[in-house]
C-alpha cells in the first residue's frame, strides 16, 4: 500500500536553532499516526511544515506519491491536508456556518450557501455531530468550537487531518467520543496525525513516531509497545509519574474562601459564590473545562483581580483585595496560566525573573544595591534543579521556549512561598522528566505543611496529586471528591454541567 503522506529528511531551522533535523516518517491511508515528544522536540514544527505554514530548509513532503512544494496552508488544503490547532482559529462573532465557509467558493455567492449547508449537515449526520449552524461561535462550548474546526477541514475535503492536542479542552466523555469518531473517519479512508503528550491517547493510535531534540528516534507499532517504552524513547531514561503517595497529616485550615464573587475583564460575573478550604499539608485540585473561572479564581486570591463580594482568609488574616505584593509577603506563591503575559517580564533575563518580588531583600540586596553574585548563584542552582535549558542565567526570557519559561516561574514561586502555593496549569508545556521532578517537589511542600491549590486540564495529574478534587463549573464549585473515591465519569458530567445525569454517592459532596 502506498503511503498517503511521506516526509523525507525534513530539516527546519530558526536562525541557529534546529527545530527539525532530517526527520522522516510515513502515514498510511486509514491510519492514526501519533507524533510524540517532549516540549521543544519539534512535533508542532514538523506538523506546520506538512500544513504549509513553514517551508522546510531541506527534505521533501509527498502526498500520494506527488512531491509537494507547499508555500501556504491554502496550498496544503488544496492537496487534502487539514489542521486543527490547539488554540482555535475562529471568528467568535460569526456563526458556525460563516466560519466554515469563509474563504471558500460558498462565501462569495449566496446561491452556494444552501449547497454548503446541505454538505455540512451531511457531514454532521455521518459522524453524529449535533451543532446549530446559525449559532454564534462565542455561544458554543469549547468542545463544540473544536467541532467547527474539524467540520471546516472536512468541508474543504481533507483526507489527512492533523490534530494538535485535541483533548486539552475536553471532558473525559467528549474525549472518548472524539476518538470513537476518529476511528469512524479512518474507517472511511481518512488519515489522522495526532500530536499528544497524553499516553492514554497515544496508546489508541496505530503507530507512534517519537521525536527527541528535533530528531526522530524511532517509529513503533503502538500495540507492540507500552507507555513506559514510549516515555523512555521520549526522554532517554525511565520516568515514574506514579509516585507513591505518602500519608499526609492534614492540619488546620490555612486558606478559607467564602462566597467569593468576581467579574472577568469584560465586567461579566465569572465567580459566583465560590466556597473552598485549603488545609495545611493538603493538595486540592480544581477540575474544570477551560474558561469556567479558574483564571479569575487564582487572580482574585492573589489580589490581581478585585473580588466584588466574599472573603479570603489566610489563617486568621483577612487578605481580601490585598495587593499582590501584600499577598506574596503573607506567604503565597502563584503560578499563573499565561507565562509570558503574567508570570514573567519577558525582556528581563532569567536571573532577574527568578528573584522578582524578593530582589529588594536579603540575600539579593543590601542598602538598596543588588548583590549580583548572590543572584547569579541562586539562578544557577534553580536552573540546574529545574533543568532550565538556556545558554546562561543572563539569557533574555523572551527567547525561551514555553516549557523553559514555565520552569523559571515554577522555580521562583516554589522558592518564595512559605505557606500556600496556587498553581494554575503548572505542568503546561513541561517535559515529562521535569513534571516528575515537580510532582516530587509538590509532595515535599505538602509534607512540609504547605496548603496547595492546583488547577489542571490533565485529570490524570489531578488524580495523582490531589487529596481532594473540586469541580468548577461556571464559577461555582459543583462537586467535591476525596482521593480514592473519585468517579471520573461523574467528574466529567459535572465539568460539562450535567448535574441531573451525575448520581450522588455518599463518598463525595455535590452542590
Amino acid at each position: 500500500m502506498q503511503p498517503l503522506l511521506k516526509v523525507e529528511n525534513v530539516t527546519k531551522r530558526f536562525h541557529q536553532v534546529v527545530a527539525n533535523d532530517s526527520v522522516s516518517f510515513e502515514v498510511m491511508p486509514g491510519e492514526i499516526h501519533c507524533l510524540l515528544g517532549e516540549n521543544g522536540a519539534g512535533k508542532s514544527t514538523i506538523a506546520e511544515c506538512i500544513y504549509g505554514f513553514y517551508k522546510p530548509d531541506k527534505g521533501s513532503i509527498s502526498v500520494n506519491g506527488e512531491v509537494l512544494d507547499l508555500d501556504s496552508p491554502a496550498e496544503a488544503i488544496r492537496h487534502g491536508i487539514g489542521m486543527v490547532h490547539q488554540h482555535f482559529v475562529l471568528v467568535t462573532s460569526m456563526t458556525v456556518l460563516e466560519n466554515i465557509v469563509i474563504g471558500t467558493d460558498a462565501a462569495t455567492a449566496i446561491l452556494n450557501l444552501q449547497s454548503a449547508t446541505d454538505r455540512i449537515k451531511a457531514i454532521c449526520a455521518r459522524y453524529e455531530v449535533e451543532i446549530d449552524l446559525n449559532s454564534k461561535v462565542w455561544q458554543l462550548t469549547v468542545g463544540q468550537q473544536q467541532w467547527v474546526e474539524i467540520l471546516k477541514a472536512l468541508f474543504l475535503g481533507a483526507r489527512l487531518l492533523i490534530m494538535d492536542e485535541p483533548t486539552a479542552v475536553l471532558t473525559p466523555q467528549e474525549s472518548r467520543r472524539l476518538f470513537k469518531i476518529f476511528r469512524e473517519m479512518t474507517g472511511d479512508g481518512m488519515s489522522i496525525i495526532l500530536i499528544s503528550h497524553k499516553l492514554d491517547e497515544v496508546m489508541q493510535s496505530d503507530r507512534v513516531t517519537v521525536l527527541r531534540k528535533g530528531k526522530r528516534v524511532g517509529t513503533v507499532v503502538t500495540r507492540d509497545s507500552s507507555k513506559s517504552e514510549l516515555t523512555n524513547l521520549m526522554v532517554g531514561r525511565d520516568v515514574n509519574l506514579n509516585l507513591v503517595r505518602e500519608r499526609s497529616d492534614v492540619g488546620l485550615p490555612m486558606l478559607v474562601v467564602s462566597g467569593l464573587h468576581a467579574a472577568n475583564d469584560f465586567g461579566t460575573d465569572k465567580l459566583n459564590g465560590v466556597d473552598l478550604t485549603l488545609n495545611r499539608g493538603e493538595i486540592v485540585g480544581i477540575a474544570g473545562v477551560a474558561g469556567n473561572g479558574q483564571k479569575e479564581l487564582f487572580e482574585t486570591l492573589m489580589g490581581v483581580r478585585r473580588a466584588t463580594s466574599g472573603r479570603v482568609m489566610l489563617a486568621d488574616q483577612d487578605i481580601t483585595n490585598k495587593t499582590p505584593r501584600e499577598v506574596q509577603q503573607a506567604g503565597i506563591g502563584h503560578v499563573p496560566d499565561d507565562r509570558f503575559a503574567e508570570g514573567l517580564i519577558p525582556d528581563f533575563d532569567i536571573q532577574s525573573n527568578l528573584v522578582l518580588g524578593v530582589h529588594r531583600d536579603q540575600p539579593f540586596a543590601r542598602r538598596g544595591f543588588l548583590k549580583f553574585g548572590q543572584i547569579r548563584s541562586f539562578a544557577k542552582q534553580a536552573m540546574d534543579e529545574f533543568a532550565i535549558q538556556a545558554p546562561s542565567a543572563q539569557t533574555i526570557c523572551r527567547t525561551l521556549s514555553g516549557g523553559n519559561a514555565q520552569k523559571v516561574i515554577v522555580a521562583r514561586e516554589f522558592a518564595q512561598a512559605s505557606r500556600v502555593i496556587l498553581a494554575n496549569q503548572p505542568s503546561r508545556g513541561l517535559d515529562v522528566g521535569v513534571i516528575e521532578y515537580m510532582h516530587k517537589r509538590l509532595f515535599e511542600k505538602r509534607k512540609e505543611g504547605f496548603a496547595i491549590l492546583i488547577a489542571s486540564e490533565e485529570l490524570d495529574e489531578l488524580l495523582a496529586l490531589s487529596d481532594r478534587i473540586l469541580v468548577l463549573f461556571k464559577g461555582q464549585i459543583v462537586g467535591e471528591f476525596s482521593h480514592g473515591a473519585v468517579d471520573l465519569e461523574r467528574v466529567g458530567l459535572l465539568m460539562a454541567g450535567h448535574f441531573d445525569d451525575a448520581p450522588n454517592p455518599n463518598a463525595d459532596r455535590s452542590l
